[in-house]
């Protein structure tokens, strides 16, 4: 959205907060990037039809101050069409990072809004492979994007001269780290094992902590939850770690996934080794490119292995596989498909309803 923003405006609608007494309004800030963060602002109480009635009057709002047409709604989550599905639109597209309907607390109407929403979207974006072979039976138009990288930012953890964050700073090494959203996705059992099995190794593990209750993580003078920072600082934390992991768990809600941190790590060029994942295994493991480990032994011999070895073959393969690999490209490719879906010589006015984390990188 950042870089379909320097083209056109593109409203954001993020999750609505709910405040005590509040009236029904919309909160519009303009962002660093360019994008129009839209947050609907809607009282507490309402049950969650009228909170659904209270959006799709706000939205519409939204677009009538606009003052133009809007020519492309893109979703991130079906949950948004059920508030957006009147609005006068050339071009809906769903953009479908992950398999939501999967996810620990997820809405019961997920499922029949993504039905809905694949009966009306032009276009069907996928950002991963294992989501693309679901997905392109249910419609004609689906497109394989992988999830790419910002190669300028994360190559920054490679340098020597970087300051360490102070959270992190004195620990001992070696450190094996990893960064992104703390939740039901993560084998905390894998977690807490490895940790015991080398209790000389330090586990660093940077996120926010999410759908899980804090008192559930393993804890140990080797584990570190140093919990959420900002995006900018992530080089900063990585360039002091010695390899990188991946301890996701193999369950529903981590089937279709395709990790962000995945091209991240490796740009940052660390070392990464991560639990079979279908789009890690797929093309990152056959390449040689991450290690592949289901249980703590395995796990834990992949680390020391990955430690000891020299980097400088490992390091030419990432570069080559991440050469020309890019958010710009990505936007580029995606923007010639909407061209041709609307017809139209050039985007006006885009505009994502959206989950407020759906495109977040640590995820």
């Amino acid at each position: 959205m950042t870089l379909a923003a320097r083209d056109y405006r593109v409203l954001y609608i993020e999750e609505p907060l709910f405040e005590e007494g509040a009236e029904p309004d919309i909160r519009v800030e303009p962002d660093i990037s360019g994008v129009e963060i839209v947050t609907p602002i809607l009282p507490t109480g309402l049950s969650e039809t009228r909170a659904v009635e209270e959006q799709a009057k706000l939205t519409q709002r939204v677009v009538t101050r606009a003052g133009s047409r809007v020519d492309v709604c893109w979703y991130y989550t079906p949950m948004a069409y059920e508030f957006s599905d009147t609005i006068a639109v050339d071009v809906r597209v769903y953009d479908c990072m992950d398999e939501l309907s999967a996810f620990k607390g997820a809405s019961r109407r997920l499922s029949d809004n993504e039905h809905r929403l694949l009966d009306v979207a032009d276009v069907v974006f996928t950002g991963g492979r294992s989501l693309y072979e679901a997905k392109r039976q249910l419609h004609k138009a689906v497109y394989l994007f992988p999830s790419s990288v910002d190669q300028a930012h994360f190559r920054k953890a490679r340098r020597s001269d970087l300051i360490e964050p102070a959270v992190q700073s004195g620990l001992d090494r070696p450190r094996i780290g990893y960064f992104g959203v703390i939740d039901e996705r993560m084998d905390l059992e894998l977690v807490e094992a490895v940790a015991r099995m080398r209790a000389d190794f330090q586990f660093i593990l940077v996120g926010p902590v999410a759908k899980i209750e804090e008192a559930s993580l393993p804890r140990a003078g080797n584990l570190h939850w140093l919990g959420q920072q900002e995006y900018r600082m992530l080089p900063n934390f990585v360039s002091g770690w010695d390899m990188a992991y991946m301890p996701f768990a193999l369950n529903e809600s981590t089937r279709y996934i395709s990790p962000t941190k995945t091209p991240e790590l490796l740009a940052a060029g660390v070392p990464v080794v991560s639990t079979p994942i279908a789009d890690v295994v797929r093309p990152y493991g056959e390449l040689g490119l991450v290690k592949i480990a289901a249980s703590p032994h395995d796990m834990l011999a992949a680390i020391e292995a990955s430690l000891s070895a020299p980097k400088e073959l490992w390091l030419r393969g990432v570069d080559n596989f991440l050469a020309g690999m890019s958010w710009e490209s990505t936007w580029s490719n995606m923007h010639e498909i909407l061209v041709a879906a609307a017809s139209l010589p050039r985007l006006r006015v885009g505009m994502a309803p959206a989950l407020s984390a759906a495109r977040a990188n640590h995820v």
